[in-house]
């Protein structure tokens, strides 16, 4: 989402990156609930591979997504260093396993290139590419990361 920063500049973009597989990510700030350490969660039955189960937040039951698996590099081995962001998706929160939240940054709008050609449309998972220097950063479109047919129900 663009927005005016603090010094009334049009066309900023507060981000937060992480990493997954070894490569950068980023997903809107503003989609960002918080942010967990790891915690163990209770496996659901017959629950898409990618989801590694259920914790206890604050009462709620919050569904834990990896997020790496997910996206096709496979299940994350998990360990204390790993985090969870929690994020709002449809009506419900979701948690996204991650291998580390790595930092909080601003960047303009024109740092944002479009997906490759090679990525499907509607339901792909890149919303672009943010090139920052020499570093090529991943958005991530969380509408696409859980699939229409599963509920979140948090």
């Amino acid at each position: 989402m663009l927005r005016e920063d603090v010094h009334g500049g049009k066309g900023q973009m507060e981000l937060m990156l992480f990493r997954i597989a070894g490569q950068e990510y980023c997903i809107d700030i503003q989609e960002v609930r918080e942010i967990r350490g790891w915690a163990a969660a209770t496996p659901l039955p017959q629950a898409p591979r990618f989801v590694r189960g259920v914790i206890n937040l604050r009462g709620a039951v919050l569904p834990i997504l990896d997020l790496a698996d997910r996206l096709g590099f496979g299940p994350t081995e998990v360990s204390a260093r790993n985090a969870i962001i929690v994020v709002r998706m449809g009506e419900g929160l979701v948690g996204l396993l991650v291998d580390e939240v790595s930092e909080i940054m601003t960047a303009g709008a024109d740092a944002l290139q479009p997906p490759p050609a090679v990525v499907d449309g509607d339901g792909s998972f890149v919303k672009g590419i943010l090139v920052e220097g020499e570093r090529l950063i991943t958005w991530i479109v969380l509408e696409n990361v859980l699939p229409r047919e599963v509920s979140i129900a948090a």
